[in-house]
C-alpha cells in the first residue's frame, strides 16, 4: 500500500513538533515531493533533511521553489544538480529568445504543454525529463484528480526494490486541462464555468467582481471564497468571481469585468494577495504597459489559507 504524508511549511515557525514530523517523514520517505519553498526560513528548516535523503530515496521531485531546492530533483537518470542537464536548460533552449522586457507567461504555459509531446519518443534520460514536465502540468492544474495522477506517475515510474510491485496498480492518466481564465461559483452547475450567463444572477443589482486564485479553485480549497460570495450576495449584490492562470489577473479582468474597455462591475475585490500585474505586492519593479485592466482600482488584498488534508495507507511519500 501507499502511505502519504503532507506537510505545510507555514506551520513550522509556531509548531516545532510539526517541523520534526516533517523531517522524520523526509528521512523515511521513498519518494519526496517538495514544492512552494521560497522563504529562507522554510528552506533552512528542511534543506539539510532533503539533501541527506536525496540519494537514498527512489525519487525526489522539487518544483516551484528556490534554486537550491529545485537542484535537488532526481528522477531516474535525470539529475537537476547538473547545470547542463537541468530542466530549465531544456526549457530555455526550446522556448527561444525573450521578446520585449520579458517572456510571455502564456507562451511558457504553451511550451510546457508541448514539451512532453516533443519528448515522448526520445529514449534515455529524455523520458525522465518528460516525467518532470508532466509533473509540472499535474501540479499547475492541481485538482484532486491531477494530484492523484501525479503520485501514480511517480510510483509507477520510480518505485524500486520491494515497492516495485506497486507500479502495476498505479496507472496514471494524462493531466486534465482546465481553462486558464474562467469563473467560479459554488452554485454554478459545474462550479467552474467560462460564460457569465452560467453564473447565478438576480436581475439588475449592483455587481462586484472578485479576483480569486485558480489553484485554490481547482484544488477544491474554496470555502473561504464561498463565504465572501455568500456575504456579498446577502448584501444584495451580484458577484462575478473570476480567475486567471498565474499571478497576472488582467486576462480575467479584461474578459469578465470589462466590455469594450468599459467596466461592467461597480467594484472589484482582490482575494489573491497579489497585485494585478503578475508579481507580489511587495515587489518594487516598474509596471508593465498600462491597460484598462491594470489601472482598474481594487480593494486591499485579502489573504486566506487552507491547510492540506492528511491521508494514510502503507510505500512512503513526503
Amino acid at each position: 500500500g501507499l502511505h502519504l504524508a503532507v506537510h505545510a511549511a507555514d506551520e513550522w515557525a509556531c509548531d516545532g513538533a510539526a517541523l520534526e514530523r516533517c523531517k522524520a517523514d523526509i528521512a523515511d520517505a521513498d519518494i519526496v515531493v517538495a514544492t512552494m519553498l521560497f522563504l529562507e526560513d522554510h528552506i533552512r528548516a528542511v534543506l539539510p533533511a532533503l539533501q541527506a535523503r536525496r540519494d537514498q530515496c527512489d525519487a525526489m521531485l522539487c518544483c516551484f521553489s528556490a534554486g537550491e531546492v529545485m537542484r535537488l530533483t532526481r528522477l531516474g537518470r535525470f539529475d537537476m544538480s547538473g547545470e547542463a542537464s537541468g530542466a530549465m536548460a531544456w526549457l530555455k533552449r526550446l522556448r527561444g529568445a525573450k521578446s520585449g522586457g520579458g517572456s510571455s507567461g502564456r507562451g511558457q504555459m504553451k511550451m510546457l504543454k508541448q514539451l512532453p509531446r516533443m519528448l515522448r519518443f526520445v529514449p534515455g534520460t529524455a523520458q525522465d525529463v518528460r516525467a518532470y514536465f508532466l509533473a509540472l502540468q499535474y501540479w499547475l492544474a492541481g485538482s484532486e484528480e491531477n494530484i492523484a495522477n501525479l503520485l501514480r506517475m511517480l510510483v509507477s515510474r520510480y518505485a524500486r526494490a520491494e515497492r516495485k510491485g506497486l507500479s502495476a496498480s498505479c496507472r496514471a492518466g494524462a493531466p486534465v486541462a482546465y481553462s486558464d481564465v474562467g469563473l467560479y461559483h459554488p452554485r454554478a452547475k459545474a462550479r467552474i464555468v467560462e460564460k457569465l450567463s452560467d453564473l447565478p444572477a438576480h436581475g439588475k443589482r449592483p455587481r462586484v467582481g472578485i479576483l480569486i486564485m485558480r489553484s485554490y479553485v481547482l484544488a477544491g480549497n474554496a470555502r473561504h471564497y464561498d463565504g465572501v460570495i455568500a456575504a456579498l450576495e446577502a448584501k444584495g449584490l451580484d458577484v462575478i468571481p473570476a480567475f486567471a492562470s498565474g499571478l497576472d489577473s488582467r486576462p480575467a479582468i479584461e474578459r469578465y469585468f470589462l466590455d469594450a474597455g468599459v467596466p461592467i462591475v461597480d467594484a472589484v475585490v482582490s482575494l489573491t494577495g497579489f497585485s494585478l500585474i503578475g508579481r507580489p505586492t511587495t515587489t518594487r519593479r516598474p509596471p508593465r504597459k498600462s491597460s484598462p485592466a491594470s489601472t482598474c482600482p481594487t480593494s486591499p488584498p485579502t489573504r486566506s489559507s487552507s491547510r492540506p488534508s492528511r491521508t494514510g495507507r502503507p510505500m512512503r511519500a513526503a
